[in-house]
């Protein structure tokens, strides 16, 4: 993994996580299941699951799920949301060691995972567990620079106050990573719209579930709040404003 501590960093951002991440849209969910031809008859790994929210969504995809997840907080949070749902695993594991059997599953996910993997380690894990001809997909709900002074004025937050923003940028990553993950022409882009709308304390939840984002006692957090403030004062429109995403999906084959 290319970031310090990645296994450990979201620990003290599970309830904000929870509470304000997105979900993925549902036309995701609809294209991958008939291009990838997954049906409830089928066994899924959702590798860097977290605390569940693709998981969940998968769960109404296919018939059986395993959740891999380093994290251990993040894990418990995803096992209270979904130990009751038929189907769901929760694995301690990584992207580079899943502890799965050989050729488990018709696929693997990995939403909001990817920039914290050793590619390398992981084609090789991914490529054991998957069946011949197994689907792999890449996906990231990506802040939409739209020209709106809120998306504007929110990424300027988040690079004037992250503790290291620009060093995990996931939008930052080589598509020659993606050719020498995937194999040449083994992947294909697609992009899907979605959003959110936060009220002041929500749009300050999801700012704080980011790594980068500097928690209380850091120099950079009562200036942060003051601008995300800010920020909401000049921008809602009804107590409310819009976060639009381009939701990215790589999917493909190893070659």
């Amino acid at each position: 993994m290319s970031s310090p501590d990645p296994l450990r960093r979201f620990t003290d951002r599970v309830e904000d996580y929870v509470r304000y991440r997105p979900n993925y849209p549902a036309a995701l969910l609809q294209f991958l299941g008939e291009r990838a031809g997954l049906s409830q008859a089928s066994r899924l790994a959702d590798v860097g699951s977290g605390t569940g929210i693709f998981t969940a969504q998968l769960l109404e995809l296919v018939g059986e799920v395993w959740a891999v997840e380093p994290n251990a907080a993040m894990r418990a949070a995803a096992e209270v949301q979904l130990g009751s749902r038929a189907g769901f695993h929760s694995v301690a594991g990584t992207s580079e060691a899943t502890g799965l059997p050989d050729h488990a599953v018709a696929a693997v996910t990995c939403a909001q995972a990817f920039h914290w993997f050793k590619p390398a380690e992981t084609r090789r894990e991914f490529q054991r567990i998957l069946v011949p001809g197994g689907w792999c997909a890449l996906v990231w709900n990506t802040s939409k620079q739209d020209g709106s002074p809120f998306a504007a004025g929110y990424e300027r937050i988040k690079a004037d106050f992250g503790t290291d923003f620009g060093a995990i940028r996931h939008e930052d990553i080589p598509t020659a990573r993606f050719a020498a993950f995937f194999g040449p022409g083994g992947w294909e882009k697609s992009v899907f719209a979605h959003a959110q709308t936060f009220d002041l304390p929500g749009l300050k939840g999801r700012l704080l579930s980011s790594s980068y984002a500097s928690k209380a006692g850091h120099p950079r957090h009562l200036p942060m709040i003051a601008a995300v403030e800010a920020l909401f004062a000049r921008c809602q429109e009804g107590g409310l404003v819009r976060m639009n995403y381009d939701t990215e999906l790589l999917l493909g084959r190893f070659i």
